[in-house]
This record gives C-alpha cells, structure tokens and sequence, in this order.
C-alpha cells in the first residue's frame, strides 16, 4: 500500500469521512460523479468501480460497455461545503476491465502528452485566467439573463455580492488546497476572473475541473446562478481563460533568455512558432462550442487573428512583461481558449503544439506590435497574419486537416470529438434565431 493511500484511508476517519465522490471527466470536459462509502474505497484503490461507458459522453458502444474508475490518492480532497455529511473527492483514471488505460479518457489524453514532454526534458507549467458572469437568477427559456452587478474592469465595489461571493470561493479553493492568486471585477456587468496559481499542467487541468464546481456551488448557497459560457450577452465581453504556460528543464525556465531582446529563448520563440502554425487546427477544441466564436468575433480582449506580440492584447499569443528580470517568471500566454473548454484536451494539444514547433525548430514570425484589430485586411496579409477559424464548423474543417490533432487526442476521441461538434452544428445551423425574426419577419 503506497504512502498516498494510507494517507486517504487514516484521513478519512480522522475526518469522519461518511461519502467519497470519484470525479472523472466525459470528452467534452462535463464532470461525471459516482459516490462510494468509505469501506469500498481500498478496494477501489486497488480494483477500481465498474460503470456503463456507454452512458458517458465518448467513452465507449454499447457491446463493448465496461469501464473502470481507478481513484488517485494524490488528488483527495475534503468538499468544504458539504459541511455536516463529510463528503471527499478523487479524481479517477479511466481504464479497461484488462488494466489498460482508455483511449477516451480526457485525462489519459493529457498525460500521455506530459510523457512525451519529459522524455524531451521538460515539464509543463500552466496558470489560468479564468473569467466568469454572475446572474441574478438560473436562465429560463425566453428570458434576457440579468447580471447580478454593474461594475466594470477592476472596480471595487465595496461589500458588493459579487466581492462576498468571490471572498467565499476563494476561501474554499484554498481548503481544497487550490491556490489563487489574483481575483477582480472584470469588463462586463456581473463578469468577474478568478487566476489560479501555477502548477504543472494535470494538476491545473484537475484544479480548473474543481474550480467550476466550487464557483457554481458558492453561486447556489446565495441563491444566484454562475456561468462560463463564453458570451451570454451580445453587448458585454465575453469570458476566457487566458492562459499562461511555460517549460521547465529541472528548475530551470526552458523560456528564458536574459540576453533576448523579448528575453524569450530559442525553446521559448519555437514553441510560439508551434502554437500560431498550428492554432486553426486545435481551436475547435479551446474553443469547442458554437457560442465561442461570438467571443472570438473580434474586441473584448478576444483575439481572432493568428500572431503574437508583448503586452499586445489583441494577439493570439502575448508574452508579458511583468517581471522582465526574473527567470522563473519568463512564460507566453494563449488568449483564444475558453473558460468552458476541457481543460484536460485543450492543455494537452497547446502543449504539442508547442513540442512540435520545438521539434522542427520552426521559425517565429515577425511581431505583432501594433492592434490587430485596428489594421484593415490588406494590412494583415501584407504582414502574413492569417485569422482564426470564424465559426464552429470552420474550425471542425482545420482540425480534419490536422495530423497533430488525431496524433494527440487519439483515434477514439478524435473521431467522437469531431462527430459530436458537427451535430452541434448541425442543430445549430437548423434553428431560426431571434435576430434573424426580428430583422426579417416585418420586412420580407
């Protein structure tokens, strides 16, 4: 029995741990649950739980069903607020009955890109921007959704709903043993951003999962609704998850250079150049709903053209300059990817196509240094700057293009992944929407 675990089994009853929740994720990011008492949890540790696959989003067909959840000691966590019934997580690696990992586990997907990044040397650090609306009450069909405050970017509203509400899901994060480190109002009535501290990319990607459960649980107990869709409202920003990911080699910062005019090294500069070669092919799935290009449709800190810049926010890729002098501090930042995103897929293709620049030592193209958005057309191309896919079924056509993307999220969950967006597509092609009535019904 390894350390971890008996860790979880003596922590369990010194904290009367009375239910333990085993979280795993479908291909789509959506959380999957299934509770166990704690006298069946050593032999879960060592024989996993069985379920239906078949029910689950990408797992697997009917006549090849059988699944099994195998708990990580690493990632047990008490619920602070299922305060009375002593309720913990772990989260699960999804396996066949035979022992082997499932192709269509999210996590799996991950981690099998992380091996590729440490047999190269490196170690793979990501800290994400997460933002966020808050609304006065759940959405009801043919209803405007209200947000919960009117303040803007970084007003402090002083004890304000939505100050208390990010004070309590700070508060529980941080029992959960998710650090933060920084938290605001953001641009939009009722946006707010919560960033989390670095941490290597399984960790964070677990963290992120964890993150939208305790943001919407915080929401319930004041009687208000939580959402990470990407663009509720037509007038206001969207939401995004900037994130910001560098590579160490042991503990050093792959990405620094002191004497670089960017203090970006050539790792650093390859990487970039692997994002921005490959960014139409993965964004189908950092931006994987259909609601994510009205985000992506250009203004709001939302990038829609392929380039990179420092402290250029209309760039696809930016690379700070907070702390120019500091070597662990040396990262870049992707700004297309969603706060509804799987962060678990979506980490792992921003990582390999990162490798795969480093791989092939591809060339970063010239710097973005002026607004993107302000140039015309013709200005863009004269400089080479291609933009992003505008729609979801124009992104799904990138990623059948992209060799890269079937390599790393694998056959299974490739294919599903592309099956599942082009029926959301399809249904959404297929319905009438409220601007179209209100354009053409009085006139046509």
């Amino acid at each position: 029995m390894s350390r971890q675990t008996e860790f979880v089994l003596r922590s369990m009853e010194e904290r009367n741990i009375r239910f333990v929740r085993l979280w795993f994720a479908d291909v789509l990011g959506s959380l999957k649950s299934v509770a166990i008492p704690p006298t069946e949890v050593e032999g879960a540790f060592a024989e996993g739980v069985g379920f239906d696959g078949s029910a689950v989003e990408g797992y697997t067909r009917v006549f090849e069903s059988d699944m099994v959840a195998h708990p990580d000691p690493s990632s047990f966590q008490v619920l602070p607020w299922r305060q009375g019934t002593g309720t913990a997580r772990m989260f699960c690696d999804i396996k066949n009955p035979d022992g082997t990992p499932s192709f269509a586990d999210p996590r799996h997907v991950l981690k099998r890109t992380l091996d590729k990044a440490s047999e190269m040397g490196f170690t793979f650090y990501c800290h994400p921007e997460i933002e966020f609306y808050l609304l006065r009450e759940a959405h009801r069909p043919g209803t405007v959704p209200e947000p919960l405050d009117h303040g803007g970017y970084f007003d402090h509203t002083t004890l304000g709903a939505g100050t208390d509400f990010r004070r309590d899901s700070i508060s529980m994060l941080e029992q959960m043993g998710i650090s933060v480190e920084f938290s605001h109002h953001e641009a939009g009535p009722g946006q707010h951003e919560i960033d989390l501290r670095y941490a290597d990319a399984l960790t964070m990607a677990d963290n992120i999962m964890t993150f939208r459960v305790v943001i919407r649980e915080v929401a319930a107990l004041r009687g208000i609704n939580a959402t990470f869709m990407p663009k509720p409202f037509g007038e206001h920003p969207g939401s995004g998850m900037h994130t910001h990911v560098s590579l160490f080699e042991g503990d050093t910062n792959a990405f620094y250079d002191a004497a670089d005019e960017t203090h970006l090294s050539k790792i650093g500069k390859q990487f970039v150049a692997g994002l921005l070669h490959h960014a139409p092919g993965i964004t189908a799935v950092t931006n994987q709903w259909v609601n994510s290009y009205r985000r992506l449709s250009g203004g709001g800190e939302a990038p829609n053209y392929i380039c990179w810049g420092r402290n250029n926010r209309s760039a696809l890729v930016r690379v700070p300059l907070y702390k120019p002098d500091k070597a662990a501090s040396a990262r870049i930042e992707l700004r297309s990817i969603d706060s509804a995103a799987n962060p678990y897929l979506s980490y792992a293709l921003i990582l390999a196509a990162g490798l795969d620049g480093i791989e092939h030592e591809m060339e970063l193209p010239e710097e973005a240094s002026d607004d993107v958005w302000g140039l015309s057309a013709r200005e863009r191309a004269a400089m080479g700057i291609k933009p992003l896919p505008t729609s979801l079924d124009a992104a799904i056509r990138c990623m059948e293009e992209s060799e890269l993307v079937a390599e790393t999220l694998g056959e299974h969950v490739y294919d599903y992944f592309l099956r599942n967006k082009r029926a959301e597509y399809d249904e959404f092609r297929s319905n009438v929407t409220q601007f179209e009535l209100d354009r053409y019904l009085p006139n046509l």
